[in-house]
C-alpha cells in the first residue's frame, strides 16, 4: 500500500485528540506486555525508530518514488543522520518454526477436509497408520507434506496438547484449532500475526478512503461474573463454528480457484473474547470505553 500524503493532522499540525486517545487505549495492554517481559522504554524507542523509518519509506511514496532522506526525517522525526543506517541495517524478522507451520496446516486440513470428517461433519478419530484404505493420521500428514515422518508430527502435536493417542492407537483431535499451548515463542508468533492483521484492518478503516474491512464487536458492562462465563462459552461455540465453516470454504477455494501469477492474496478472519471488572474510574492517562453500546458496532 502506498500513501501519497500523510493523513490530515499529521506532520503539518498537531495530532488529532481522538487518534491520540485511541492510541493511549491501544498501548496500555502492550506496555503491560513490555514490562512483563523486561522490554524497557529505551529498548522500545530504538525499536520504534527503525519501524518508523521502514514504514515511511515503504508506504509514503511520492509518485511511486521512494521518499528522500529529508522527507523521511520530516515524516518520522528521526534525525537525518540515522536514516541511512536504519534503512541499511534492517533486522531480519524470525518466522515461525517449521513444526508450527506444519502443525497449523495439518489441523486446518483435519478440520476442513470432508475426507477426514465423520457423517456429522466433525473431525474423525483417525487410526495412526493406514488400515484397509481408510483415512489415517499418516495419510493426513502426507497430504500436507511428504518430507516429514508422521510419527514425529504426531509426537509434537501430542506434546502441544493438540492431539491424543488412545489405547487402540487412534489419534484424536482435542482442540478445534491449532493452539500452541504453553510455548512462549509459538504464542508470541501467533500474537504478532493476529494482532498485526486486526490493527491493519482498523487502520485501514480509519483511513476511510477505501471500502472498510469487517470489524465488529459486542460490548456490555453491567454483567455478573456468572453471566460473563455463560457469554464466554456461548461466544466460543458460535465463533468456532464460523471459523470452521470459513476454513472449509477457504480450503475448497484454494483448490478450485488458484490465483494467477502476481495475484496471490492472503486473508485472516479472527475472533477474540475479553472481560474484566468495570473500574470505578478510568485509569490515569487512559481513555475510557464508549458509552454503553447495546448491539454490534
Amino acid at each position: 500500500m502506498s500513501h501519497e500524503d500523510p493523513a490530515a493532522g499529521g506532520v503539518t499540525g498537531a495530532p488529532r485528540d481522538s487518534v491520540v486517545a485511541a492510541l493511549r487505549r491501544v498501548l496500555r495492554p502492550l506496555v503491560r506486555l513490555l514490562v512483563t517481559h523486561g522490554i524497557t522504554y529505551p529498548f522500545l524507542t530504538d525499536l520504534l525508530k527503525g519501524i518508523f523509518v521502514a514504514t515511511a519509506a515503504e508506504e509514503f511514496t511520492l509518485g511511486g518514488k521512494p521518499p528522500t532522506d529529508s522527507r523521511l526525517t520530516v515524516l518520522t522525526g528521526v534525525h537525518r543522520k540515522d536514516i541511512r543506517r536504519l534503512l541499511r541495517d534492517v533486522p531480519s524478522v524470525p518466522g515461525p518454526s517449521p513444526s508450527l507451520t506444519l502443525g497449523t496446516q495439518i489441523v486446518a486440513r483435519w478440520l476442513g477436509d470432508p475426507a477426514y470428517h465423520d457423517r456429522y461433519g466433525r473431525p474423525r478419530v483417525l487410526p495412526r497408520t493406514p488400515s484397509r484404505g481408510a483415512a489415517s493420521f499418516a495419510a493426513l500428514v502426507e497430504s500436507v507434506s511428504k518430507n516429514v515422518r508422521p510419527r514425529s508430527v504426531l509426537d509434537e502435536l501430542v506434546r502441544l496438547g493438540v492431539a491424543e493417542i488412545d489405547g487402540d492407537d487412534r489419534v484424536h483431535l482435542v482442540t478445534r484449532g491449532f493452539v500452541p499451548g504453553k510455548e512462549l515463542d509459538a504464542k508470541a508468533f501467533y500474537f504478532g500475526e493476529a494482532l498485526h492483521d486486526h490493527l491493519a484492518a482498523g487502520v485501514h478503516n480509519l483511513d476511510g478512503s477505501q471500502p472498510a474491512w469487517l470489524e465488529r464487536s459486542v460490548y456490555y458492562d453491567e454483567l455478573s461474573p456468572a453471566s460473563v462465563d455463560k457469554l464466554a462459552a456461548r461466544s466460543e461455540e458460535v465463533a468456532m463454528r464460523a471459523l470452521q465453516e470459513i476454513n472449509r470454504d477457504g480450503m475448497a477455494l484454494e483448490a478450485a480457484d488458484p490465483p494467477s501469477a502476481g495475484q496471490r492474496m492472503r486473508m485472516r478472519l479472527g475472533v477474540f473474547f475479553y472481560a474484566e471488572p468495570v473500574a470505578s474510574a478510568p485509569p490515569v492517562g487512559d481513555a475510557g470505553p464508549p458509552m454503553k453500546p447495546r448491539r454490534g458496532k
